[in-house]
C-alpha cells in the first residue's frame, strides 16, 4: 500500500516547471500554422507589371528541422506564364530591416528582413545575406517548380543567425516580374501583407519537450518523498 503524504511547496514547484516545459512545447512555437493563406488578387497598388496569377501567392510556409528549413507556396496560375519571375523570400535572422521602404516606390512596410532567398524558375536560385554587410550569394540545388506550386530546401548553414535561434526566423513572400531591385513597381503581392510568419516546427520536438517535462516532475517528486513512504 501507498501511503500519501500531501503535496510541500517542493511539489508544487515541480508541478509548476512541468507546466512550463508543456506550455513551451505547446505554446505559440508548436501552434504555428504550417500554412498562411494569401487573398486571392491582391496585387500591390505600386504594381506596375501583368497581373497574371503566377505572380498572385495563394498560400506559402516554411518548416525548420534544425538543419534546412524548407520554403513552399502556391500561386494562383502556373509557374512559368510570367517571363522573367521571380520569387523572392525574405528571412528575418535577428536584424532585419524594412528595407523595400526605402526602395521606388516605396512598399513592404512591416515586412524586415536581413536575408533574402530568390527562386528562380529560369534557373540561378541563391541565398543572398544584406545585413549586417553583403555576402556573395549561395547557389541553391534543391528547388522544385511544379505546376502553381514551388519548394525550395534551403541549409541553416546558408542564413546564418543575425541575433536569433534558427526556429524565431521570420519569413515573408513577394513574387516579382522582375530581379531589378531598384524598380519595388516590378513586386506584384506580398504574402503576408506587412507582416511576417514563423516556420513550422516538426511535431517530435514538441513531444519531446512535453515528456521532458513530465520527466523533471518525476524525478522531483521521487526525490522529495519520505523514507518509508511505501509500506
Amino acid at each position: 500500500m501507498l501511503r500519501t503524504t500531501g503535496w510541500t511547496s517542493s511539489s508544487w514547484r515541480a508541478l509548476g516547471l512541468a507546466a512550463v516545459i508543456t506550455a513551451a512545447a505547446f505554446g505559440p512555437q508548436a501552434a504555428r500554422a504550417a500554412t498562411v493563406m494569401d487573398p486571392a488578387g491582391d496585387f500591390l497598388s505600386t504594381y506596375t507589371g501583368p497581373q497574371n496569377g503566377d505572380l498572385d501567392v495563394l498560400s506559402v510556409g516554411a518548416t525548420e528541422d534544425g538543419t534546412n528549413v524548407t520554403l513552399t507556396a502556391t500561386l494562383n496560375g502556373p509557374i512559368g506564364t510570367t517571363a522573367g519571375e521571380a520569387y523572392v523570400f525574405g528571412v528575418n535572422r535577428g536584424g532585419g530591416q524594412p528595407l523595400l521602404t526605402f526602395g521606388s516606390p516605396s512598399v513592404g512596410a512591416g515586412v524586415n528582413f536581413d536575408a533574402v532567398v530568390a527562386l528562380l524558375p529560369g534557373g540561378g536560385s541563391f541565398v543572398d545575406l544584406v545585413l549586417p554587410t553583403a555576402q556573395a550569394p549561395v547557389t541553391l540545388t534543391d528547388v522544385t517548380f511544379s505546376g502553381a506550386t514551388l519548394t525550395a530546401v534551403v541549409p541553416l548553414a546558408d542564413l546564418p543567425s543575425d541575433g536569433v535561434l534558427a526556429a524565431k526566423y521570420l519569413y515573408n513572400l513577394w513574387p516579382r516580374d522582375g530581379l531589378n531591385t531598384m524598380d519595388n513597381g516590378q513586386i506584384a503581392d506580398f504574402a503576408p501583407d506587412a507582416s511576417s510568419f514563423f516556420a513550422s516546427i516538426p511535431e517530435p520536438a514538441a513531444w519531446g519537450l512535453l515528456l521532458t517535462g513530465f520527466g523533471l516532475m518525476g524525478a522531483r517528486l521521487r526525490r522529495r518523498r519520505p523514507a518509508g513512504a511505501a509500506c
